[in-house]
C-alpha cells in the first residue's frame, strides 16, 4: 500500500476517494516472474495473496450537486505520482507545514526535543471539550496530567458559535473537493477509553507525546425517536433536567452498586443466568433510566449480555469518568490513523525501516526446520528475515482454509449539522441507537466536530459500525434514515428539515479478524505470526493485548514497549551503523542481540541503556 496503518489508515477526503475507487475495481498487484530463480533446492515457498479482500459491498452516495466540481482541485496538493493514489499519510505530509506546524512538525522530527508539556492544574471538568495531552505523573497510581493544548486552527474553530441555531450553512460539492485535506477519514471508528490499555501503553511509551487529543463531550442516546443526552457523572446527573429528583437518586444509587459490585455478590448471584437487560427490570429504575445504562453506559447488548458483563462494562464506563474530563473517552486529533503512525514514528527513530508501495511475493521456508528464512519482494529481491509479522489479509486463501471471519458495517456521513443541537457546535459525541429487532446488533455513532482536525469548517464526521448481518447499507441505512435527512435540497420536504442533511456518503463491509488461533491458519511456520485487522468494538484493548502476546511469544525476556531512553543515555557505536550504509542486505539471518541491556533496533543502532535509568 502507499500509506501506513492498512485498515486502521486515515484518508483526506481525495484520498479516500481514491481508496473507493481501488477497492470497487480490485486490481491484483503486479508479479515479478523471476524470482523463482532466488529459491534453493532444501527450501519451498508459501505464497502471499495478490489481491485485497478484507474490504466489501463499498457504495458511496453524493447528496448536493456535483456539476460545479468537475474542474475543482484541492487546495494545496502537491501533483499526485504517477499510478498512485492520494493517501492519507501522504495528504498529512504535504500539508504539515502550512497548516498544523505545532503538531504535525513536533511529529516529523520525531528525535527532536519533545515538545512542551502543558502543566494545567484545572479539575478535568474544567476542561472538559478542549483539546487535551496524555502524559505521566510522578505519582504511585500513575495518574495523568492534562494540559490546554495550543493549537491555533483548533483554538479558532472550538469558539462556540453564534448562528447555531440559524440556519445551517449551505456547502457544496465542490466546497468538500476544495477543502479535501482539512478531512482525516478513519477506515475503523474507535475512541480511547481513559483508563484503556491503549492509553496507559501511550504514556508508558512515551509515544503520547506524538499526538494530542480530544474529550469526547457527550454521551448520546435514541429513545422514542429522539436524541438525548444521557448524564453520567455526578455533577451531569444533578444538572440533567430531564431526570426526576427521584430519578436522580435511582441513577446515583445504581451507578454506586456498580462500582463495586464485587463486594456485594448476593444482589446480582441470582441472576448469572439471566441477560443483563432482564436485571435491569428487577432493579428500582425506570424504564428511561434502564434504556440510558444498556444502549449509553454499559453499551451491551440487549439479548446476548449477562448480568456480570453489563455490570463489567458499567463499571469500567464509571472507572474511566473524570480522568480527562466529563466522559469516558478520548478521540486523537487528526484522526484514528494517526495512532499507528506515532508507533511508527518512535520505531524510526531507533532504526526501523518502514517500506510502503513494496510488497511480499512469498515467504521462504527452510524444509528441515520449517522456519520461515527469508522473504521475496515484488522487484524480486530476497530479504532474509529472523521473524515475519503478517495482517491475516495478506495470507492466501489456501492457508486460511479452515479460517471462518466475522463482517463490520461501515458507513461515513459527511453532515452540515449535528444530530443534537447546543450552544457549542464543537462536539465529539457517542451515540447508540438500539436494534429494532431483538437479536440484531446495536449501531455505534461517533460524530466528530471540525476541532477535531477531521473534517472542515461547518461540517461534521460521522461514522456508524456495528457487526454485520447483511451488507453495509442494508444494515446501517435504516438507522441513516432515522437520524439524518438523505433527500437532496431540491426534495427536502418540511419534516425533514430539523434533521441534519447528508452531504456524501459511504458503506462498506470490512473483515473482522480477531479472536481466530494461530492453529486455525494451514502450514505456517513457527516464526510467523498473524496479527488481526481492527475488530468491532469500540476501545482499542484486543489490538494492545494481541501486540504484546506476540512480542511476548518472539522475545520473553524483553519488556513490551519499555520506556525510550533519554536521548543524553543513547550511545552510537560507529560499527554498528555500517549495515544501514549498505542498503537491504541478502546475508543470512541476523543472530538475536547478545545482551539484553542493547535494544532490539536492528543494524542501525545500538542503544545501551545505563543503571541509574532502572
Amino acid at each position: 500500500r502507499n500509506y501506513y496503518g492498512g485498515n486502521w489508515a486515515s484518508f483526506s477526503f481525495s484520498g479516500l476517494l481514491s481508496w473507493i475507487k481501488e477497492n470497487q475495481e480490485k486490481t491484483d498487484i503486479d508479479e515479478c516472474e523471476d524470482w523463482r530463480k532466488l529459491i534453493l533446492e532444501n527450501e519451498e515457498v508459501i505464497s502471499l495473496s495478490k489481491k485485497v479482500k478484507t474490504i466489501q459491498h463499498v457504495e458511496d452516495f453524493c447528496f448536493v450537486d456535483q456539476d460545479s466540481a468537475e474542474d475543482v482541485e484541492e487546495a494545496g496538493a502537491l501533483p499526485k505520482l504517477p499510478g498512485f493514489g492520494a493517501s492519507g499519510a501522504e495528504g498529512v505530509a504535504q500539508e504539515s507545514e502550512k497548516e498544523c506546524p505545532p503538531v504535525e512538525c513536533a511529529l516529523q522530527e520525531a528525535e527532536s526535543s519533545e515538545p512542551e508539556k502543558a502543566t494545567g492544574t484545572e479539575p478535568a471538568s474544567a476542561m472538559d471539550g478542549k483539546d487535551t495531552e496524555v502524559t505521566s505523573e510522578n505519582e504511585s497510581s500513575q495518574s495523568t496530567a492534562l494540559g490546554e493544548s495550543t493549537l491555533p486552527l483548533g483554538k479558532t474553530e472550538a469558539a462556540p458559535s453564534e448562528i447555531s441555531a440559524q440556519e445551517p450553512k449551505k456547502i457544496t460539492y465542490s466546497q468538500i473537493v476544495r477543502e479535501g485535506r482539512r478531512f482525516n477519514i478513519d477506515l475503523v471508528s474507535k475512541l480511547l477509553y481513559s483508563r484503556g490499555l491503549l492509553i496507559d501503553l501511550l504514556i508508558k511509551s512515551n509515544v503520547s507525546r506524538y499526538a494530542e487529543f480530544k474529550n469526547a463531550t457527550r454521551i448520546l442516546a435514541f429513545r422514542e425517536g429522539k436524541v438525548e443526552q444521557v448524564p453520567c457523572s455526578r455533577a451531569d446527573v444533578f444538572n440533567s433536567r430531564q431526570l426526576t429528583m427521584v430519578e436522580k437518586r435511582m441513577l446515583m444509587k445504581f451507578l454506586t452498586f456498580c462500582l463495586d459490585y464485587e463486594q456485594h455478590p448476593d444482589e446480582y448471584q441470582d441472576y448469572e443466568n439471566s441477560t443483563f437487560a432482564q436485571f435491569l427490570s428487577t432493579q428500582k429504575l425506570t424504564p428511561s433510566l434502564q434504556h440510558f445504562i444498556l444502549h449509553s453506559i454499559a453499551m451491551v447488548s440487549e439479548t446476548n449480555c449477562s448480568a456480570l458483563e453489563g455490570l463489567q462494562a458499567t463499571k469500567k464506563f464509571l472507572q474511566c469518568l473524570g480522568r480527562y474530563g466529563n466522559t469516558p473517552f478520548l478521540f486523537p486529533l487528526y484522526g484514528q490513523g494517526e495512532i499507528p503512525q506515532c508507533f511508527c514514528r518512535l520505531c524510526a527513530v531507533f532504526g526501523g525501516i518502514y517500506c510502503l508501495r513494496h510488497s511480499v511475493q512469498c515467504l521462504v521456508v527452510d524444509k528441515e526446520s520449517g522456519r520461515c528464512k527469508a522473504i521475496v519482494d515484488h522487484f524480486g529481491q530476497r530479504i532474509s528475515a529472523e521473524y515475519f509479522i503478517v495482517e491475516d489479509s495478506y495470507l492466501s486463501e489456501s492457508v486460511c482454509t479452515n479460517v471462518s471471519y466475522r463482517q463490520i458495517s461501515r458507513a461515513v456521513l459527511i453532515t452540515d449539522q449535528s444530530v443534537l443541537n447546543t450552544d457549542s457546535e464543537q462536539q465529539v459525541s457517542i451515540l447508540t441507537v438500539p436494534p429494532v429487532d431483538l437479536g440484531k446488533p446495536a449501531v455505534c455513532v461517533i460524530e466528530l466536530c471540525s476541532s477535531t482536525m477531521t473534517c472542515m469548517k461547518d461540517t461534521y464526521l460521522v461514522h456508524l459500525t456495528c457487526p454485520s448481518t447483511k451488507t453495509a447499507r442494508e444494515d446501517l441505512e435504516p438507522v441513516v434514515q432515522k437520524l439524518f435527512n438523505l433527500n437532496t435540497e431540491k426534495e427536502t420536504e418540511n419534516e425533514e428539515l430539523e434533521k441534519p442533511r447528508v452531504l456524501w456518503a459511504v458503506y462498506f463491509n470490512m473483515r473482522d479478524s480477531s479472536g481466530i488461533d494461530k492453529n486455525s491458519y494451514e502450514g505456517l511456520p513457527s516464526n510467523v505470526y498473524v496479527c488481526s485487522g481492527p475488530d468491532s468494538a469500540l476501545g482499542n484493548d484486543c489490538a494492545v493485548k494481541q501486540a504484546e502476546a506476540i512480542f511476548q511469544e518472539m522475545f520473553p525476556a524483553e519488556e513490551f514497549c519499555p520506556p525510550p531512553p533519554n536521548p543524553e543515555d543513547i550511545i552510537y557505536d560507529e560499527d554498528e551503523i555500517a549495515p544501514e550504509e549498505t542498503g537491504l542486505s541478502n546475508s543470512p539471518e541476523t543472530k538475536p542481540e547478545p545482551s539484553s541491556e542493547q535494544s532490539s533496533s536492528r543494524g542501525s543502532t545500538a542503544v545501551q541503556k545505563e543503571d541509574k535509568e532502572k
